[in-house]
């Protein structure tokens, strides 16, 4: 029953509720859009925000005490992207771009669905450590890699494909915004952050429901590509999440991360890409589909995580830290 009314409560969320709105927007075909700008603005200040707060608490963590869960986290990049794409050959009988394709979006993160579980954990009053935004910005970048090297560069000019994959990661403003702002919130401290608090504190969850309103519009006009993808894509989008993230909450038990850590790092680890991942992959294995990656990442995986997968991470870890 404590699941069911952690669910509830989810679902009531303004967060959750913005996102619904956004699909259902999208689904009774309403004018209802927002402007490009206003979209790359969000972007900017939810990744910004994300990497000055996670600086800030960064300050007063050592670099042994982040060191495992580093190591942590690129393993888990290292194996989700391989075993995926075994999976995806060998029971979805997936060709090899394909396979590759879904199984770098499944290996790399997402950084709204990280918003949306820090969100998530600040209503239910729970800590958790500084050092997660760090985390996230160190996972979007191995299993894309590990993924379009298991493919074998399906490209004509191979170094031209990879040096221009390897600039998109690096330089993507995903990487810049999280990195600059984590480099940013370090060296200036609790005292510099302090004078820009009133932007990047309490406007975030706003920005942040404001965002999730596009992302059901986004979601909600890839409804129809959903039912394409057919059954076995569709139950990997939903049930591989959940093992991963009960492996990211196992993983985060076993070196000591507490639970609020444990709950985000199983999100990170739960989660799919669906801003750095496409970008990579439309370069590097341009005969892969969309219809099967984005519906698969942005139309099934993410609306659950943020509806559903959330709560149930949650509560995975109280049953797991016996809470």
């Amino acid at each position: 029953m404590e699941i069911f009314s952690e669910l509830s409560q989810t679902f009531f969320s303004p967060m959750v509720l913005a996102f619904l709105l956004g699909v259902i927007a999208a689904v009774v075909r309403s004018s209802l859009k927002f402007p490009e700008g206003l979209y790359i603005g969000l972007t900017i200040y939810l990744l910004f925000a994300i990497g000055l707060k996670g600086g800030l608490k960064l300050s007063d963590v050592s670099f042994f005490d982040i060191l495992v869960p580093f190591l942590l986290a690129i393993l888990f990049c290292i194996l989700t992207p391989i075993w995926c794409y075994a999976l995806l050959r060998k029971f979805g009988k997936m060709d090899t771009p394909n396979a590759a394709a879904i199984a770098a979006h499944y290996g790399c993160v997402s950084a709204v669905t990280f918003s949306a579980a820090i969100g998530y954990l600040d209503t239910q009053k729970v800590e958790y450590e500084g050092y997660m935004p760090a985390l996230l910005a160190i996972m979007e970048i191995p299993a894309i890699i590990v993924a379009l090297f298991i493919a074998g560069r399906h490209s004509t000019d191979k170094n031209s494909s990879m040096k221009k994959i390897l600039h998109e990661l690096l330089t993507g403003k995903g990487t810049i915004l999280l990195l600059g702002g984590i480099c940013i919130g370090l060296l200036t401290g609790k005292d510099g952050y302090e004078k820009v608090a009133p932007l990047f504190d309490a406007p975030f969850t706003g920005a942040l429901t404001l965002f999730l309103l596009d992302a059901g519009i986004v979601a909600g006009k890839k409804l129809s590509e959903t039912f394409k993808a057919g059954f076995f894509l569709v139950a990997f989008a939903i049930l591989v999440p959940i093992i991963h993230g009960f492996l990211g909450i196992v993983g985060a038990y076993a070196i000591g991360m507490s639970m609020g850590g444990a709950v985000v790092f199983g999100t990170l680890t739960a989660s799919a890409s669906y801003i750095a991942a496409p970008s990579a992959v439309r370069i590097a294995l341009p005969s892969a589909s969309p219809s099967y990656y984005l519906t698969m990442a942005l139309a099934i995986t993410f609306p659950f995580n943020v509806t559903l997968g959330i709560p149930i991470y949650y509560n995975m870890a109280k049953w797991i830290y016996g809470v």
